[in-house]
């Protein structure tokens, strides 16, 4: 049995997809990172609320006692 000859053309070309632009390389690292940002988020607004109402409470113990 033998062997048929590789051939010397490919035909793969034509699928080839064009590189991503970058504004799609953004989205999909957004993506990616949606729910790690979102956690954040939600950190950093109880910290910020909590921060918040702890300097309003020192604020009006300062002014009423």
């Amino acid at each position: 049995m033998q062997r048929t000859p590789a051939t010397t053309q490919t035909a793969i070309a034509s699928l080839d997809k064009p590189p991503p632009t970058r504004t799609t390389r953004i989205r999909r690292w957004l993506r990616r990172r949606r729910r790690y940002a979102a956690l954040h988020l939600l950190r950093g607004l109880s910290y910020g609320l909590g921060a918040g109402l702890v300097g309003i409470l020192f604020y009006w113990l300062q002014h009423h006692l």
